[in-house]
């Protein structure tokens, strides 16, 4: 059986509390980033280098936490999984590109305009990736 889609109130829920991590996670790499270039400011090329940085560091944690289980913390909390399009686990290659989608390529906004006329309520990120978000097992059993 393949679980069902979550609501899109879930998943605007969870992508709030996915914010307020990543402002945790970005605080904690800005402040490493300060700390190793000796406290200069982020002028320049500096600047271009920390959003660079900061880039990786977030790709980092979604990447590990897609690939190794396909849930990041938020989507533990409410109850969201990342699959393939097939339902199975996402590859390497698909969860990088699935990222570089969601934060670089599809312009805000259009990722969730998307989702109200798509006739599985998926973002546009994740379906040109070959991904869809479900609703984790241990809720769909409850």
């Amino acid at each position: 059986m393949v679980p069902g889609t979550p609501g899109l109130a879930r998943r605007l829920a969870c992508l709030f509390y996915e914010l307020l991590l990543l402002f945790a996670v970005g605080f904690a790499a800005t402040w490493l980033f300060f700390f190793a270039s000796g406290g200069h400011g982020a002028d320049g090329p500096a600047r271009t280098l920390l959003q660079v940085f900061l880039l990786a560091v977030f790709a980092v944690y979604f990447l590990w936490c897609w690939l190794r289980g396909g849930q990041t913390l938020a989507m533990k909390a409410w109850g969201i999984r990342l699959v393939s399009a097939s339902g199975a686990g996402v590859a390497p290659a698909t969860a990088l590109v699935r990222f570089a989608l969601a934060c670089v390529l599809v312009p805000p906004g259009v990722g969730l305009a998307w989702a109200l006329v798509d006739r599985e309520r998926q973002f546009l990120h994740d379906r040109l990736a070959g991904t869809r978000l479900v609703l984790a097992p241990s809720l769909v059993q409850r």
